[in-house]
């Protein structure tokens, strides 16, 4: 009887100590025991479920692999760089400059093919363009992306931010959207406004999963998307806690007075941090665009606040957090299509993290560090 007695006070104190809790709990059980009922009755198959999870952990491990930079320049360098998503544009139409050359040489003009077939000079479609069948291209891509926007940033850090290195965040901030305006501006001057394909999809290789009532499609783009996005991952980590330059990243990242009086060079410390960062942000780009098919010049911005909800919700500064939270935002932009439209996905992955934060302000990893 007092065990009775003393669960209904404590259910009592909580409903009345924190309501909100108490809401969010009954709302995601009630979603858990709809979710449970559409399976059971056959509204909903085990390999459409699949399927979402499949798409939402493609989107999340790339919107992990761009915050990973973003999360890197809030720690190290102390603002919030709104231009990120614009490097990821420009990495992404560097890389498929190089592609399409490659897997396009000989047959096309070469205007067209380094413009990624700007006005409908050159199609995917006619360069047969994938993983499969333009290894050696997409390869190349996939690194010249990279290098691409790390020569990017260090540029762009040399003539605009580190000028004003002693300015405060506030003034950074305002400025990287000043050069974001600028990338977009120029990439659309070179390569037009036009959103076309990038991949000849009918010609990727796809394997279909069994999965209880149905199949898994899972194409080789998805591979090399999920294998190129772990190995990096993983590198950061190796680079973060075994190597000189990733403890010094992470002891400027706590203290950057400190580091400086204990010896560590700042300088070159922010050099590598661009250097990773822009590395890691192009391959994103180009990975998203190998996953879609498709290339414009905004993708970049709209996938920013994405990655910005990322970054929030693992913890702002840690590196391990983004990642986590790019899978939290990517499995709930596509799992929430169960039960609302499709065109609502980003809408919802906003909401779960909104929610998080209520519970969790500091963020899932709750510290303000790179590792």
């Amino acid at each position: 009887m007092d065990g009775v007695n003393e669960t209904y006070s404590r259910g009592r104190r909580l409903v009345v100590e924190r309501p909100l809790l108490v809401v969010v709990g009954l709302f995601a059980a009630l979603l858990v025991v709809d979710f449970l009922n559409r399976l059971l009755l056959g509204n909903l198959r085990v390999s459409d479920v699949g399927s979402l999870v499949w798409s939402g952990l493609m989107r999340g491990l790339i919107i992990g692999l761009a915050g990973i930079g973003l999360s890197m320049t809030y720690s190290i360098l102390n603002f919030a760089n709104f231009s990120h998503g614009d490097y990821i544009t420009s990495g992404a139409f560097t890389g498929w400059s190089v592609t399409y050359l490659v897997a396009g040489f000989g047959k096309s003009g070469l205007a067209g093919l380094l413009l990624v077939g700007a006005g409908g000079t050159v199609y995917a479609s006619d360069l047969n363009i994938t993983i499969a069948t333009t290894t050696i291209a997409v390869l190349a891509g996939l690194v010249l992306a990279g290098l691409g926007t790390i020569v990017l940033a260090l540029f762009i850090d040399r003539v605009v931010y580190k000028p004003m290195r002693d300015s405060g965040g506030i003034a950074l901030l305002i400025t990287s959207i000043g050069v974001a305006f600028m990338l977009r501006y120029l990439i659309v001057f070179v390569f037009s406004t036009a959103n076309r394909g990038t991949t000849a999809s009918q010609e990727i290789p796809t394997w279909s999963l069994l999965l209880w009532d149905g199949t898994v499609p899972v194409t080789a783009h998805d591979l090399t998307l999920l294998v190129s996005t772990v190995g990096l991952m993983l590198g950061v980590h190796l680079l973060l806690q075994r190597t000189k330059l990733g403890k010094a990243m992470r002891a400027m990242a706590d203290n950057e007075d400190l580091a400086q009086i204990t010896g560590i060079p700042t300088e070159r410390v922010i050099r590598w941090t661009w250097i990773i960062g822009g590395g890691l942000t192009g391959i994103a780009g180009y990975l998203m665009v190998l996953w879609t098919g498709t290339i414009d010049f905004q993708f970049g911005w709209l996938l920013l606040l994405p990655i910005f909800a990322a970054v929030i919700l693992g913890g702002i500064g840690s590196i391990y957090g983004a990642i986590l939270g790019g899978l939290v935002i990517g499995l709930t932009w596509d799992l929430a299509i169960i039960w609302i439209p499709g065109e609502f996905g980003r809408a919802a992955a906003f909401a779960m993290m909104i929610l998080i934060l209520l519970f969790k302000p500091q963020g899932l990893f709750a510290g303000r560090t790179t590792a």
